[in-house]
């Protein structure tokens, strides 16, 4: 099985620290660090998530460095702020055409819409082979009409669903995730049981990676995909910060 990740990569960056009172000069929290964690964001995410699923799988994505550093309260993992940078040096892929799509099982696009896809980058990708799947921050349109499967979340599909509502290329096509609820697909919805969720970061990321490796190793199950990329997310969701799959 060989998967090639395309997309926006960020470094995540996890701040525990304590948190027991306020500034006396304002009424904000004082936070103190206590210890870091860090790991591959976004597209990155993805493809490591791959990886721990035992995929062949090979990224082109920005080389400059978007970076999102959480500062949480450790005992509480209530998260203070957040603090995003990099975003000024992003990049555009380049050489689109010399990419060898044709040597993949599947092509997965992870689009964080940070500038390094366009809407015709995207729609140049989903004509270049048989079986790819999107995750887009991007408003929907008929520039994603040849993908094959749309991973889109709830909240992002309420902002781009009036867009879609009269075309029929996207009714098979959409699979919108709905976080402590599960998923739905078509008509059908896929429920996951209850767990203690302790971060939902980057859950969206190994439901993504997990579908398209079941998709592929089930010769083109998307149901049987879609209920193994919701047990993955699930396990993902009960450990703090941003973590991958481990094979189960």
């Amino acid at each position: 099985m060989k998967i090639l990740v395309i997309g926006d990569s960020c470094k995540d960056v996890f701040m525990y620290g304590t948190c027991d009172r306020l500034c006396p000069d304002a009424p904000i929290p004082v936070f103190i660090p206590v210890h870091k964690k860090e790991n591959r964001g976004m597209a990155g995410n993805v493809y490591q998530n791959l990886l721990s699923l035992k995929a062949d799988a090979n990224l082109i994505t920005n080389e400059s460095e978007i970076t999102k550093t959480r500062y949480i309260d450790e005992k509480t993992n209530h998260m203070i702020v957040r603090i995003d940078s990099g975003e000024e040096k992003r990049k555009r892929i380049e050489n689109i055409e010399s990419i060898p799509f044709a040597d993949y099982d599947a092509i997965v696009i992870s689009d964080y819409d940070k500038g390094f896809l366009s809407e015709d980058d995207i729609e140049y990708i989903s004509q270049q082979h048989q079986t790819v799947f999107l995750d887009t921050k991007k408003l929907l349109g008929d520039w994603a009409a040849h993908i094959n499967f749309i991973k889109i979340n709830e909240t992002e599909y309420n902002k781009t669903k009036h867009l879609t509502k009269d075309k029929d290329w996207y009714k098979e096509k959409l699979i919108v995730t709905q976080g402590s609820k599960g998923c739905a697909y078509g008509d059908k919805t896929f429920p996951v049981k209850k767990v203690e969720i302790k971060d939902p970061c980057g859950a969206g990321d190994t439901f993504l990676a997990a579908l398209v490796y079941q998709y592929i190793l089930l010769e083109g199950n998307i149901i049987g995909a879609i209920t193994f990329a919701n047990e993955c997310a699930t396990l993902v969701v009960q450990q703090r910060g941003v973590n991958i799959i481990n094979v189960i």
